[in-house]
């Protein structure tokens, strides 16, 4: 298949510059004594997964039970699932799925360890980790004491084994999260619980990752691709970009107006700091201004280049995770002529 065989709105993937950000990453974090265990939401495809693991890559994380799955479907062996794991079901399927991979969870209550604790056995200890809030202000135990009660409770199960801590910290707070884990750490081996793992996440801050000294394992996710949200917070440059969204003008209202067809069930509703619902290469100063479900409004009032009805289009997305959740297949291209499709398996509302 050919670039130009490809039908309108379709995610288009430049393998050349996936190689380009896997392994530019990979090598950083070698050299940092830390290990990769990248996110595979923005990707949601097993053949990444496998390309990251041969890179050097320890594991993966899921954010999802449903994902997790698809992944050890897709032959992916160790999974870190840094969700609250809760309701009977689930465990059913978490234990399931315990059988047939290396796994580890998280947990930031006693209510969601305890319900672990029901499900699993010493003989097959599940690894649980401690979820940490370190300026994030979404899930996660708020002090270091917190913690160390957590991985007690932890440790006292027979089927549960503590593995250390976990947190997504906000951008830009690398020394700070440092500091709040480095006393989280020193007090867990005060109590006899020294972690194994302290694991950290984020493509914002990957290259500011030795920041986080007390860390032994990164989580970036979106840098596989990366977006113009990455590229608003210093995370490379669009050139980096390896996600785009084919389209098509279909219509020219006015001189100063362009209508694609990707709305927003093709690049999503996600803003960034960066103008726009989108960037256009080939009209870097055009704006998406706004997006209904199957339309892109674009502004060109700034832009002395316009294009005309039934010109084809290239847009680099907000932000890629979402996109990669929006579509069926993306179409991976190495150069105008080696392209082939590829089934994302694990998007859409997955429980």
């Amino acid at each position: 298949m050919n670039l130009s065989e490809i039908q309108t709105p379709a995610v288009v993937i430049d393998l050349d510059k996936v190689d380009a950000n896997l392994g530019r990453a990979q090598t950083f974090i070698d050299q940092l004594g830390m290990r990769m265990r990248p996110h595979v939401k923005t990707h949601k495809l097993p053949l990444f997964a496998r390309q990251q693991i041969a890179l050097g890559a320890v594991g993966i994380t899921c954010q999802k039970l449903g994902e997790a799955e698809a992944m050890a479907d897709g032959g992916i062996e160790d999974i870190f699932l840094p969700y609250n794991i809760l309701g009977e079901a689930k465990l059913d399927r978490l234990a399931a799925l315990h059988d047939r991979v290396c796994l580890s969870v998280t947990a930031d209550s006693a209510y969601t360890i305890a319900g672990y604790a029901a499900r699993f056995e010493a003989a097959r200890p599940l690894k649980v980790l401690v979820e940490c809030e370190t300026g994030m202000d979404r899930c996660g135990v708020q002090t270091a004491e917190e913690a160390v009660n957590l991985a007690r409770q932890i440790a006292a199960a027979p089927g549960l084994r503590f593995g250390g801590l976990m947190t997504y910290p906000p951008p830009g707070q690398g020394l700070r999260t440092n500091e709040w884990l480095a006393d989280a750490k020193a007090k867990l081996e005060a109590a006899g619980l020294p972690p194994e793992v302290i694991s950290v996440g984020g493509s914002p801050d990957l290259y500011k990752a030795a920041e986080m000294q007390v860390a032994t394992e990164y989580r970036p996710g979106t840098y596989i691709y990366s977006d113009r949200m990455q590229v608003a917070w210093g995370h490379g440059t669009l050139q980096d970009c390896a996600m785009t969204v084919k389209a098509t003008v279909v219509s020219r209202p006015r001189p100063d107006r362009a209508v694609l067809d990707c709305g927003s069930k093709a690049l999503a509703a996600d803003l960034s700091q960066s103008p726009g619902h989108g960037h256009l290469t080939a009209y870097p100063d055009a704006v998406i201004t706004r997006l209904t479900e199957e339309h892109a409004v674009v502004d060109l009032s700034s832009s002395e280049a316009r294009p005309e009805i039934g010109e084809t289009v290239w847009v680099i997305p907000n932000h890629a995770c979402v996109v990669s959740n929006l579509f069926d297949f993306v179409y991976l291209a190495r150069g105008e002529h080696e392209v082939e499709k590829a089934l994302v398996t694990s998007r859409g509302a997955l429980t």
